[in-house]
């Protein structure tokens, strides 16, 4: 059989790294049984060999108390056993984050999140905000810390924005991780009009200032809800 479909651009690009690019959108993982991995459900396109995926339940008494009282999770999954697993979503970009201790510590929106090291320490993290005034409003987050390696996405091309000089406003569907140093808090913008159809349709945005930086894409996401206190 013949087609373009066989060029090797499509074909799977081999090798004995834990992590590859299979193309820009494409992401390969090695696993193997001293090298688990843990990944958001939905996030496996593929895989191959003996590899077994499980659900990664919460890591600790805090975090299950964080999910009870919130009613907020994300489901995942922990990827053990030897083979290749392929991750990806919705043709979004992908790229690689490469955390080397705990000043390196990053919050990611799990919307974004596709897998990380299992050596990797995780936590649930809550934004202060309005409380239930932003359900729906954007994003639910995952403090990443340690030694390992966690794979973003991003719809789009992703914009790096320096929160250190100056407020840095960003619609919470948008932001895709930042440096867990910030503590974002919920900006309102919901005003009498709103409640009339005369709102701008942006009612809520993060609000980032210090030292750090926020990871924006041109998009507003897949509609997962801000988990605020």
């Amino acid at each position: 059989m013949r087609s373009e479909l066989f060029a090797k651009r499509n074909a799977e690009q081999e090798s004995n790294q834990r992590w590859t690019m299979q193309s820009s959108k494409m992401l390969r993982a090695l696993v193997t049984p001293d090298a688990p991995m843990v990944a958001t459900k939905g996030a496996m396109v593929a895989y191959q060999g003996n590899v077994e995926f499980t659900h990664q339940g919460s890591s600790s008494v805090g975090q299950f108390l964080k999910k009870a009282m919130t009613n907020e999770d994300t489901p995942m999954m922990r990827v053990e056993g030897h083979g290749e697993v392929f991750f990806a979503r919705q043709a979004a970009n992908i790229f690689m984050m490469q955390l080397e201790g705990q000043q390196d510590a990053l919050t990611v929106n799990s919307s974004s999140l596709l897998a990380f090291d299992a050596a990797l320490a995780w936590d649930i993290k809550r934004i202060k905000g309005v409380g239930a005034l932003a359900a729906g409003a954007g994003l639910f987050n995952l403090e990443m810390s340690g030694t390992g390696t966690a794979a973003v996405c991003c719809q789009g091309d992703p914009m790096i924005l320096d929160c250190s000089r100056t407020p840095t406003f960003v619609d919470p569907q948008a932001a895709v991780c930042w440096s867990a140093n910030l503590a974002p808090n919920i900006k309102s913008a919901v005003s009498v009009g709103s409640f009339f159809g005369r709102g701008s349709g942006e009612s809520f945005q993060l609000v980032f200032h210090g030292p750090g930086f926020v990871v924006v894409q041109p998009s507003e996401g897949y509609g997962q809800a801000v988990a605020t206190q």
